[in-house]
């Protein structure tokens, strides 16, 4: 459904993700370069990760913390359980 005057454009925010955003769009980097996509729904990345910024690739997913790393899951742990 295209946007219009009566329908707004609509963005979901996802805290673990991109930014969604109904389509067609043009975005504007910081360095005012302009890219234009006419899917029907664009990511825009806001990790800053992408190797297709400002489109999303999804490296946000590859994203862990370094206590995330350095943490054992019990499952890592022998036996699988709790010590």
């Amino acid at each position: 459904m295209p946007n219009s005057a009566e329908r707004p454009r609509r963005i979901r925010v996802d805290r673990e993700g991109p930014l969604l955003v109904e389509g067609p769009v043009e975005v504007t980097d910081g360095d005012g370069v302009v890219h234009e996509s006419h899917r029907f729904q664009v990511a825009i990345c806001t990790c800053r990760r992408s190797r297709t910024f400002p489109w999303c690739d999804t490296s946000h997913r590859r994203r862990q913390t370094a206590q995330e790393s350095a943490t054992p899951r019990p499952s890592d742990r022998e036996g699988g359980e709790e010590t």
